[in-house]
C-alpha cells in the first residue's frame, strides 16, 4: 500500500527541533537572517512572508529589506556589502526572481559564502562537490534528502534518477545522493528535457526525483512498481473551481502514479514545506559556525 510522505509534518518536526536549539542559546546571542526582496512579485511576497513567519516561530531575528524593481545591480550589491559586514546577520537570502537587468548569478555570488544560507553561490556548490560538512546546501535538494532520511528510505546502493538539471535543485540533488554517508552512496542518473526516451530511464529508478517544472510529466507508465517518488514540481494550472482561479500540481501525475509507489510526496504538502525548514536549519548552522570562529 502506498505511503504518503508528509512534508508538512516532517518540516514541523524540524522547526520544533530548531526552536528548542535556539531557546537554549545565551540571551542576546540569537541567529539573525536578512531577507532581500526586489519588487512586489506576488509569489515572492508570499514566499518571504512564510520564511519570516518560520524564523519568528523559531526565535531567529529577521530583517526584511525591500527594494524597487528599478534598483541597479550596483546598488543592490552595495546593500549586500552592508549585510555581509553586519555581524548580527548570519544568513542572507535574496528572493528570486530578480529584475531582468540584474544578474542572479552575480548577486548570489556576492553574498558572503558563510552567510549564503540558500547555498546558491559557486563557493558553496564547490564545497558540496568536495563533501565539506560546513557547506551550505541549496534548501530544496537538502529537504528532499531529509524527507527520505526521516521516512526511512535507504539510499545506499539504490539507483536514484533525478529529472532536472538546475543549479537550484537537480545538480545539487545529484551531488547529495552521490556523496558518502547517510542519504548518499547512491548510483545517480540525471535526466532532463533533452533526454531521449525519458520513460526508459525513469523506470529504472528505485528513487525518482522529479524537478523539471512540467506539470504531470511523469506518468504511471514511467514509474516502476515499488518505487519511491519525490515530486519537487510546483506548477500553477487553471482551475475555475478555485477562488484563485488556479491550483497547484507537481511534475508527477499523482493520481496515476501513486498506486504504483511504495512512497510518494504530494503537491502541495510534500517538498515545499521542507525548503523553508532547511533554510531555517542553514541559518542556525551559520550562527553556530560564526560562534565557533568568534
Amino acid at each position: 500500500m502506498t505511503q504518503l510522505i508528509d512534508g508538512n509534518q516532517i518540516a514541523a518536526d524540524i522547526i520544533a527541533e530548531l526552536t528548542r536549539e535556539v531557546a537554549a542559546l545565551p540571551a542576546g546571542d540569537r541567529p539573525g537572517v536578512a531577507f532581500v526582496r526586489v519588487g512586489n512579485d506576488p509569489a515572492s511576497v508570499s514566499y518571504v512572508a512564510k520564511k519570516q513567519k518560520s524564523a519568528e516561530q523559531i526565535g531567529i531575528k529577521s530583517t526584511l529589506l525591500l527594494f524597487p524593481e528599478t534598483i541597479t545591480q550596483a546598488e543592490l550589491l552595495s546593500e549586500l556589502d552592508k549585510l555581509n559586514a553586519d555581524p548580527s546577520i548570519h544568513g542572507i537570502l535574496v528572493q528570486a526572481p530578480l529584475p531582468k537587468h540584474v544578474s542572479e548569478t552575480v548577486v548570489f555570488n556576492h553574498v558572503k559564502p558563510s552567510k549564503d544560507v540558500d547555498g546558491f553561490s559557486s563557493a558553496n556548490l564547490g564545497r558540496l562537490c568536495q563533501e565539506d560538512p560546513n557547506a551550505f546546501v541549496a534548501c530544496t535538494p537538502a529537504g528532499v534528502v531529509e524527507l527520505l532520511k526521516r521516512s526511512g528510505v535507504e539510499t545506499d546502493g539504490k539507483h536514484v534518477v533525478v529529472v532536472g538539471r538546475s543549479l537550484i535543485v537537480g545538480k545539487p540533488a545529484a551531488l547529495l545522493f552521490l556523496q558518502k554517508g547517510l542519504g548518499g552512496n547512491a548510483t545517480v542518473t540525471v535526466a532532463h528535457s533533452r533526454t531521449r526516451d525519458l520513460g526508459a530511464i525513469t523506470r529504472q529508478a528505485d528513487i525518482l526525483v522529479a524537478a523539471i517544472g512540467k506539470p504531470g510529466l511523469i506518468t504511471s507508465l514511467m514509474v516502476r512498481d515499488g518505487a519511491v517518488v519525490i515530486d519537487v514540481g510546483i506548477n500553477r494550472i487553471a482551475d475555475a473551481s478555485k477562488k484563485t482561479g488556479f491550483r497547484l500540481v507537481g511534475d508527477v501525475d499523482f493520481e496515476g502514479v501513486a498506486p504504483k509507489c511504495a512512497k510518494i510526496t504530494p503537491v502541495p504538502g510534500g517538498v515545499g514545506p521542507m525548503t523553508v525548514a532547511m533554510l531555517m536549519k542553514n541559518t542556525v548552522k551559520a550562527h553556530s559556525l560564526a560562534r565557533r570562529k568568534a
